[in-house]
């Protein structure tokens, strides 16, 4: 499994458009083959800082997504309102 992790920060006048694109993307994401998990984290502190927290079983399937037709009209959208650049990271649960 694979965690990803997307931590966005957006310009303050661009955020309820932003909530309107996951709005209506997230169930086709969360519908994405191989993904079995996504939500959307708020900054405690920075009301225009979101996160995306998503789990898929496996990198091939987050790649998939990410080349996937899907991606490709949510991504350019979401991006063109950032105030900073994206910070991303896919991480792997630790048994101890």
């Amino acid at each position: 499994m694979i965690i990803r992790i997307v931590r966005m920060t957006f310009q303050e006048d661009k955020v309820e458009e932003f909530l309107e694109i996951f709005r209506d993307s997230k169930d086709k994401i969360r519908g994405f083959e191989g993904c079995r998990h996504v939500e959307l984290l708020q900054d405690a502190h920075q009301p225009n800082v979101y996160s995306t927290y998503s789990h898929w079983e496996s990198e091939a399937a987050l790649n998939n997504y990410r080349r996937s037709e899907l991606f490709g009209q949510v991504w350019p959208a979401t991006k063109k309102l950032f105030a900073a650049t994206a910070e991303a990271w896919s991480l792997k649960p630790v048994q101890v």
